[in-house]
């Protein structure tokens, strides 16, 4: 089968569960464990990741199909990619603050850190190995940021439960987050009969 031939709800849904881009690839760890301490932040910071891979997603396609590949400028792409991201991360940054200051507050300190996010670079860098189309890499950005946004907020909520338990002295802080997060990753992986997108 050809990848031009998978649906993008296929390419949707494997993304949120067995193409996991944080629990099958690790692509966003250091926020996953810094934020998913509170399940309001790691819901606000999640948000802002659905959005800004989705859109930097369809935005470097673009890029990458209409003026690298014509011009042969494809060894670029690291560097366009970095720049797309950041611009547009500055954009709604600004645009969020003149529209809602509420959300602005709410949304700000974790605007800046979507930048260095390595998992927005990781979702334009697969659409091009994989050779998506438009409609395909606009289902596996915005599958790939629900699938983040679902594992920060299932973290967040084990970590606030987890402040009541009892856990080994040893094992306190990240020791205790990264065995969650294996565990966590074995059970998305569990599905992994159902869909899976090479």
């Amino acid at each position: 089968m050809e990848v031009t031939d998978i649906h993008p709800l296929v390419i949707l849904f494997a993304a949120i569960t067995t193409d996991n881009i944080l629990l099958a690839r690790f692509l966003g760890m250091c926020p996953f464990l810094a934020v998913s301490k509170q399940v309001k932040s790691s819901i606000g910071l999640g948000t802002a990741v659905v959005f800004v891979l989705t859109c930097t997603s369809v935005l470097n396609w673009i890029v990458y199909n209409s003026i690298l590949v014509p011009y042969n400028l494809e060894y670029l792409q690291y560097i366009v990619f970095i720049i797309v991201i950041a611009a547009f991360v500055q954009i709604v940054e600004m645009a969020i603050e003149r529209i809602s200051m509420s959300l602005y507050m709410a949304l700000g300190i974790f605007l800046p850190l979507i930048t260095v996010n390595c998992a927005i670079l990781g979702g334009s860098l697969f659409m091009i190995s994989r050779k998506y189309t438009l409609l395909q890499t606009a289902g596996f950005g915005f599958g790939s940021g629900l699938g983040w946004m679902l594992a920060i907020v299932a973290m967040a909520g084990i970590r606030e439960k987890m402040k009541k338990a009892k856990v080994v002295p040893q094992l306190e802080g990240p020791g205790i987050a990264l065995i969650i997060a294996g565990i966590m990753a074995l059970a998305f992986i569990g599905f992994s009969g159902v869909m899976k997108i090479n």
